[in-house]
Order: structure tokens, then C-alpha cells, then sequence
């Protein structure tokens, strides 16, 4: 594969590609009746290989203190070939836990106070991205169409092309980019902005972070802007743009639907005792404004006493990453924090703040969703944020909830019609609460209707194959890139 020529290893520009290869940090196990069970994103990348059939290529999630170099695990599944390869339990600790989560992570989300800058950690990030590429390479097949997924993966089009590989690789960022000013502090910076030149398509959620990516590579002189979203590096040319993720809208309106009848919402139902429903659904992280939100609930009660005993605030927080030492704190943090305003504001029928720290079935988040008569999504900064578009989603058209969202995640973009928040602002995100809970049906029926609108058009199919289609569809002239190498 290494010596493969552009001219043998480009697909045609027009038709469908050979093959769809797709490159996550992770991959999903596909269970014994071949569906991977997993959550929204997974499932649209499944739907993408089983349009065009293909390979889902990463890490398998296990690590180990030596493993062999040339071991790669497959099973194909239809028209899909799952393959993944373990890492050494020092590379998870260095590429996984550190740079990518504890560098790239954190700074991404304009958290500069909570990085980590580890020379060691950035050298594996892109050793480890060599060592993903070394193996990617001798299943790539010439007319296949590379798309690799997220952060971790930042370099690996360029260890790619380093290896001969000519094929059409886009690259989409789940997460928001920021500007020059907060990415250049970045370990391996430089280094990092040359290798995503390799790419002939980047992708990203928001038109703000397509826009701050293009001037970071001007600003390190690492390309030129020729206009409409086109770049170009050296002999190279490649495309920017953003492609908004979305939901199966259709999927998510019917079992929210269904859920009603489910034993779990009818429990939750009758617990509520008539109490007016908040609900904010979140992975735990600095990133989704936790703090802030439950400050902000509790301004709302001290500024409508009158508020206290019928509103409930149920909060859904799954763990994550709690080999992290920030996402461990935040946990007992987040913990302190409810149990203090419990003690401060509940009365002894009435908890104010139910907080869940544990996964609950996607069905019966549905139907939670369905219930609650405010969504409360309010990160500090998300790349889009898809509780934001299932909350809607879920919504009874005849009497819709209303959605409260921060003004930083990229959701925004797309649903103005919700009431916008900046989620630092205790006083004024209480105020939208307030005002959530008091709208008229009428507005509230308009603004759901706006939103849905926007759900119905802009689907989750509709973002891959958007991706895709843009991809294939690019001139079939770029580089085959030994001037982006990943080592540069």
C-alpha cells in the first residue's frame, strides 16, 4: 500500500465510492444479531456503511502492557468489517487520558485553566496516531473514501498520506474549535494545524468554529484563504464548512410518544404529584455548566418563593472519565452543591432538586423529556449539544415544553426560537426559567413549531450523507501530501 500512485489510489469524483472506511476513537461492538446497539451518533455511522458498506476502524477499548504491532481484530458483520486494535496501557494513559482529554479537551473548550501541558503526553498523541495509520493503511482499498471522527484523531490523514495513501479523507470535529487566541496554546500546535492540511474536507458543527479554524491556519501561515471555504497549502487545496449534526427526529418523536405508557414514566409521573417539571440531561462534565445550572435554579426558587413546592428540577448525570482527577472533583462537587440546596430550599414533602448520577435507558429519556415543561441545556460551550434537539423533539405538539439553551452551544445556531441564555448568569437564566414556566400555549406551540421545523429538515441521515456527498464530490485534483506529513 505504501507505494500506491494518486492516480491508482482516487476514487472516480462522481458515483459512489467503493468502499466507506469511518475512523472513531472508539468502536462500538456489534451485538450477536449484527446491530451495535449504541447511541445516535454510532447508529447514523452504521447507517453510512451499511449505504456504502465499508470498515469501522479504531481503538477496541482494551489496553494491555505490550501488544503486537501487526494484531488487528475484524468482524464483518453484512456489508461492514468492524476492525479495531488494542493499545498499550501506557498509550492510554499518555494519548487518551492525557493529551487528548486533559490537553486537546479542555482547550477546545476554552478551559485554559484546566489543561495539562505534558511534552511526553503530546509526543504520544501523534505516535499513537502513526501507529493507528500504520495499521489503517493495509485496509485501505483504492477506491475507498476515508472519514475520520474527532479530536483524537486530529493527525492521522496526514500519517495516512505519509504512507501513500491518496484517497479522498475528510475529517469532522464533534466538539468546538476556538479561536487563535486559546488554540495556539496548545503543546504540538503547529505541528497539529500542518497535519489537518492533509484532509481534502474538514468538518465541523458551526459556521463560528469552521470560521476560527480557517483563521488559525492563516494565522501560523499554514494556508491561504481563496475564498468560499476553500484553502490552499502548498500544492494542496481543501475545503472547510460546517455540517450541524442532528437526530432521527422521526425516531425520537415516536418513542417519546410511546413512552408515555412505559411503567418508568408513569412512576416518574405520579412522584411529581401534579409539580411542574425541569429537566437538564448531561454527561458529567466542567464543559455542560452543572454548577452554574443548579445556581441558577436555586436563584429562580429565592426569586419566586412562591414557586417553592411545585416545581421539581430532575437532573440526569451519567459519570464519565473518572480517571481524570477534574472529572472526579466536579463529581463530588456537583454532589456537594444538590445536597446543599436541598437542605437550604426543600421542605420535607418536597426534594427540589432530584439529581441521578447514573444512565437511564434512551426510551425512558425520552418520555422524561416529554413530561418536563422546561429543558434545561445550559454547557458553557458544546460543539452542538443533541439533548437540546431530542428535548424538542419529544415535545406533545398540542402542548409543548420549553426549551432554555446557552448561547455557547452550538445548537443555538440552529434553534433561536428557544430562549437563549448566557448560563454564567445566574440572575438572568432564572429569569428564563420563570418565563418558561409562565409562557402562554400559543408561544409556546410557535417556538416548538420554528425548531421542530428545523429537526424535520435537517435529520441525522441528512448530516452524514451531506458529509459524504460533499466529500466524494470535491475536485479530484489535491496532492497525494508527503509535504503534510504528521512529523513535520
Amino acid at each position: 500500500m505504501s507505494d500506491r500512485s494518486e492516480e491508482t489510489s482516487r476514487g472516480p469524483a462522481d458515483g459512489p465510492p467503493a468502499r466507506l472506511v469511518i475512523v472513531s476513537n472508539r468502536v462500538p461492538a456489534p451485538n450477536p444479531r449484527g446491530a451495535i446497539g449504541a447511541g445516535g451518533l454510532a447508529v447514523a455511522l452504521e447507517a453510512a456503511l451499511k449505504a456504502h458498506g465499508g470498515v469501522w476502524f479504531g481503538w477496541s477499548g482494551e489496553s494491555r502492557p505490550a501488544i503486537d504491532a501487526e494484531a488487528l481484530r475484524q468482524q464483518k458483520v453484512g456489508p461492514i468489517t468492524f476492525a479495531t486494535t488494542d493499545l498499550t496501557k501506557r498509550d492510554v494513559e499518555d494519548y487518551y487520558l492525557g493529551y487528548s482529554n486533559q490537553a486537546l479537551w479542555p482547550v477546545c473548550h476554552y478551559r485554559l485553566d484546566l489543561a495539562r501541558f505534558d511534552d511526553r503526553e503530546t509526543q504520544a498523541y501523534f505516535r499513537v496516531n502513526e501507529f493507528f495509520a500504520r495499521k489503517l493503511a493495509n485496509l485501505v482499498e483504492p477506491d475507498d473514501v476515508v472519514w475520520v471522527h474527532d479530536y483524537h484523531m486530529m493527525p492521522l490523514g496526514a500519517a495516512l498520506r505519509s504512507r501513500g495513501i491518496g484517497n479522498r479523507i475528510g475529517f469532522f470535529l464533534h466538539i468546538p474549535w476556538p479561536p487563535h487566541e486559546v488554540a495556539s496554546a496548545l503543546p504540538g500546535y503547529s505541528r497539529l494545524l500542518r497535519s489537518m492540511s492533509a484532509y481534502d474536507l474538514i468538518g465541523f458543527q458551526t459556521e463560528r468554529d469552521a470560521e476560527h479554524f480557517g483563521r488559525c491556519l492563516v494565522e501560523e501561515g499554514f494556508a491561504v484563504n481563496v475564498g468560499d471555504g476553500w484553502f490552499e497549502s502548498g500544492e494542496r487545496r481543501f475545503r472547510i464548512a460546517a455540517f450541524p449534526i442532528g437526530i432521527d427526529t422521526d425516531a425520537i418523536r415516536i418513542a417519546a410518544a410511546k413512552s408515555v405508557g412505559q411503567a418508568a414514566t408513569r412512576r416518574m409521573l405520579a412522584s411529581l404529584h401534579d409539580k411542574r417539571l425541569v429537566i437538564g440531561v448531561d454527561r458529567l462534565d466542567y464543559s455542560k455548566g452543572l454548577r452554574e445550572r443548579i445556581r441558577s435554579f436555586v436563584t429562580y426558587l429565592a426569586e419566586h418563593p412562591d414557586a417553592r413546592g411545585h416545581v421539581t428540577y430532575l437532573q440526569v448525570t451519567p459519570k464519565s472519565r473518572s480517571e481524570v482527577p477534574e472529572y472526579r472533583r466536579i463529581e463530588q462537587e456537583v454532589a456537594t452543591q444538590v445536597g446543599e440546596a436541598n437542605g437550604a430550599c426543600g421542605d420535607f414533602d418536597w426534594t427540589p432538586i432530584r439529581y441521578l448520577n447514573q444512565n437511564i435507558p434512551h426510551a425512558t429519556l425520552t418520555g422524561l423529556y416529554r413530561m418536563a415543561d422546561v429543558g434545561l441545556v445550559t454547557p458553557l460551550r458544546d460543539g452542538m449539544n443533541l439533548v437540546a434537539k431530542e428535548y424538542v423533539a419529544s415535545q406533545d405538539e398540542t402542548d409543548p415544553g420549553v426549551l432554555v439553551l446557552s448561547r455557547y452551544a452550538g445548537a443555538a445556531c440552529e434553534l433561536d426560537a428557544a430562549l437563549l441564555v448566557n448560563p454564567y448568569d445566574a440572575v438572568g437564566t432564572a429569569a428564563a426559567i420563570a418565563r418558561a414556566l409562565d409562557m402562554s400555549l400559543g408561544e409556546r406551540r410557535e417556538r416548538w413549531r420554528s425548531m421542530m421545523d428545523v429537526l424535520e429538515r435537517h435529520t441525522v441521515n441528512d448530516w452524514w450523507r451531506g458529509f459524504v456527498d460533499t466529500l466524494q464530490a470535491l475536485p479530484g485534483d489535491s496532492d497525494s501530501g508527503e509535504q503534510v506529513g504528521a512529523t513535520g
